[in-house]
């Protein structure tokens, strides 16, 4: 691995549309950002099979954080060595679970999350416990699958075959019946998120610690101490920033830029704020991680 300063971790759902167009900057960005040897880590809440055809069209060759960080996904022979197990949130007989690394199609998978079906049984026990009534979308065949959550029929197969989280709606529930799930998941360490129309939920899963893991590898691998910069729709949870050495918010325009609050850390340092309608947007992002 050739030398480098800086790691860019790019949340980038926001960015890549499943449907409609792609900012077309986006490729000469990565394609700066590789002569510059600096590696840029795509952070999503899809999984690895949704976003494989984008980072093969965009020449991704470096790792990816999936489902709302569940797991690392490495390519093959990407460090030249073993990553370190890493302690996971569970117990079992009062011991320390240890994650270690797993093979997932063509990638080697660090997992912060407890793989499936541990979120498939979870969120069965909470619609049980709560008595408040979800729709998993693995449940769903595929025609009904694709009209419930608009997207073509081979893209709704691969948003639910899924490593860690489950992916599922609420069938008619109130808005309280809903805070109180939230309530019940948040009581038993599950993670619960809304994406649109759907929700997911995963046993494990953060963001935060993914970053912080494969930040070690970069590290070891560097024998030095990469900076970490985070890049993220301003809207994105604040444990995105969490491990974070440096932030860069997109924002919607100027107007809304004003409205927004620098995300809380106590490591973080520089942040920049750029409007996603600034005629040289990724020319500020690329300044600001390689200065």
């Amino acid at each position: 691995m050739r030398q480098t300063s800086s790691v860019l971790y790019l949340a980038i759902d926001n960015l890549l549309p499943s449907q409609g167009v792609t900012d077309p900057n986006l490729e000469d960005l990565f394609e700066k950002l590789g002569r510059a040897n600096v590696p840029c880590v795509w952070l999503t809440s899809k999984t690895r099979l949704q976003i494989d055809e984008p980072r093969r069209k965009l020449g991704m060759r470096d790792p990816f954080i999936a489902e709302d960080g569940c797991g690392v996904y490495l390519p093959e022979d990407y460090f030249h060595l073993r990553p370190q197990a890493t302690r996971r949130g569970g117990t079992q007989g009062g011991k320390v679970q240890e994650a270690t690394t797993v093979r997932l199609g063509r990638f080697t998978c660090l997992p912060i999350a407890t793989p499936q079906p541990a979120a498939a049984e979870a969120l069965e026990a909470l619609a049980g416990e709560t008595g408040v009534s979800v729709v998993p979308l693995a449940s769903l065949p595929p025609r009904q699958l694709a009209g419930n959550i608009g997207l073509r029929p081979r893209e709704a197969e691969l948003a639910r075959q899924r490593d860690f989280d489950e992916l599922f709606f609420f069938a008619g529930a109130s808005a309280a019946q809903i805070d109180a799930f939230q309530t019940a998941a948040q009581n038993q360490g599950a993670q619960l998120r809304e994406q649109g129309a759907l929700w997911s939920l995963a046993v494990g899963a953060s963001v935060a610690k993914c970053i912080r893991e494969l930040a070690k590898l970069y590290d070891r691998a560097l024998h030095a101490h990469a900076r970490i910069v985070g890049a993220a729709y301003a809207r994105q949870p604040p444990t995105f920033f969490a491990s974070c050495d440096r932030a860069l918010l997109l924002t919607p325009n100027e107007e809304e830029d004003s409205a927004l609050q620098k995300p809380e850390s106590p490591k973080l340092g520089r942040v920049l704020r750029v409007p996603l309608n600034a005629e040289k947007k990724w020319e500020s992002l690329l300044d600001f991680v390689v200065s």
